[in-house]
């Protein structure tokens, strides 16, 4: 009988335009590069502007010109999540007619005294000018097992430790959780990098995933970077945008941050140089496991930022 084919590899940056291009999610945006151009595969990108109250005017085209300035452009075209609505919609109606979704009228302070974890709805079932969440019926004791290629094996039981699932929020936006596992499915995307910080909510997509029965990706997350305050960049004053007019003293931090051996990109010139010399000696291996590196370990820190 012959060998079923193996499934080609394709990877994805998905950045939310919340501000401009940082130096965690450029190591995010390299570090996913690498993975896919290690496996011959394709690496795309998708805009996550799901939450206008929460994005900047024009950030989602700086961030597009800045990873263009450093070499990394999605193989195909550029998936906007603001332009799939009706997608989530139907998926949404799906898991309601098979009662795998329910609405909700709890609000956060409505869950506080349980930790924010829903397991049953406390609120009146209706609440006159408030549209309910929706979210997604997780059954009692639903642990979730996966491997992680970079954390290693992780466990976690869902219903414990998160409670059923937002998928659709009470704002009328689209949960994060509903549009990442669509979308993920209908870009094929096999192999999932991303930062740790969003660890957690791989059990819960995966859920969902098996919900509507889509398949499962591998995931693999990337250290966070952590500014000189120890804070998550993307919540630090050193969330300062990388600057796109000097690339390379970036994308050397960012090797650097991913366990990648200094010496192996010396002489690269220009920003092409460099690319090739990175996909000849990335070792998948180096990549720390840690959850965490630190900014004011990498060289050159002080000149990787826009003035």
């Amino acid at each position: 009988m012959p060998t079923p084919p193996v499934p080609s590899y394709r990877g994805r940056f998905a950045p939310s335009p919340t501000g401009d291009l940082h130096f965690g999610s450029l190591l995010a945006a390299f570090g996913s590069w690498l993975l896919a151009r290690h496996a011959n595969g394709t690496w795309l990108v998708r805009i996550e502007d799901l939450d206008p109250p929460r994005e900047v005017a024009g950030a989602a085209e700086r961030q597009l010109r800045a990873l263009r300035a450093f070499g990394l452009e999605s193989d195909e075209p550029v998936l906007r999540q603001s332009q799939r609505g009706e997608i989530y919609r139907l998926v949404l109606e799906d898991l309601l007619a098979r009662d795998l979704a329910f609405a909700c009228h709890c609000s956060r302070s409505d869950l506080a005294a349980v930790g924010g974890i829903h397991r049953r709805c406390v609120a009146a079932p209706e609440r006159p000018g408030r549209m309910p969440a929706i979210r997604l019926r997780v059954a009692d004791h639903s642990v979730v097992a996966f491997q992680d290629r970079i954390r290693g094996a992780q466990t976690q039981d869902v219903a414990h430790d998160v409670g059923d699932v937002v998928l659709r929020r009470a704002d009328g936006y689209w949960a994060y959780q509903l549009a990442v596992v669509v979308d993920d499915a209908a870009q094929g995307i096999s192999d999932v990098v991303r930062g740790a910080d969003l660890l957690d909510s791989t059990p819960r997509q995966i859920l969902l995933q098996r919900a509507l029965g889509l398949p499962t990706p591998h995931y693999a997350h990337l250290p966070l970077v952590l500014g000189s305050d120890g804070r998550k960049l993307s919540k630090s004053d050193a969330a300062l945008p990388v600057d796109p007019q000097r690339p390379l003293p970036a994308l050397r931090a960012a090797w650097q941050a991913l366990g990648q051996a200094p010496a192996a990109l010396s002489g690269a010139s220009t920003v092409p140089q460099l690319l090739n010399r990175a996909q000849a000696e990335f070792d998948p291996g180096r990549i720390a496991s840690t959850p965490t590196v630190s900014l004011a370990a990498m060289h050159n820190g002080d000149f990787i930022f826009a003035d």
